[in-house]
């Protein structure tokens, strides 16, 4: 009569452990691919990008890896990466974009700080001269 192997039940369990196999290589081949791309961002450092590229950037990664890990579990892992790299990008430029603006007002702060400090230390000579001048008279 019928075959067990090529039973309904039978090849579905095959299909299930191919799957299984591809999306298992499929996490081991984009967990290296993020830990790659990872390293090549941590050695471009801050010398040469903004923290707004580098949040636009590391965002962009780890949202394409997470979308495709999520779209590799429902069959279609490059539409979840294009779509996770893409929110992520977006939400990673937001935050980079919000702490560069911290930095600068930072930055500026400082210098108005040290402005001051030169000011009021300039004004400290003068008082210790007009206090020289009038112990003199």
């Amino acid at each position: 009569m019928d075959n067990p192997a090529n039973s309904p039940r039978r090849s579905g369990f095959r299909q299930g452990r191919v799957g299984a196999r591809t999306l298992h290589k499929g996490m081991t081949a984009m967990a290296a691919l993020l830990l790659v791309v990872a390293v090549a961002l941590a050695g471009c450092g801050p010398q040469g990008m903004s923290t707004t590229t580098e949040g636009t950037l590391g965002g962009g990664v780890l949202g394409g890896g997470t979308g495709a890990l999520v779209g590799a579990a429902v069959g279609h892992p490059l539409t979840g990466a294009v779509i996770g790299g893409a929110l992520g990008a977006g939400t990673g430029y937001v935050v980079g974009s919000s702490l560069q603006n911290q930095e600068v007002s930072s930055q500026q702060q400082q210098g108005q700080i040290q402005n001051q400090q030169q000011e009021i230390e300039s004004q400290r000579r003068q008082i210790q001269q007009l206090q020289q001048q009038q112990q003199t008279e």
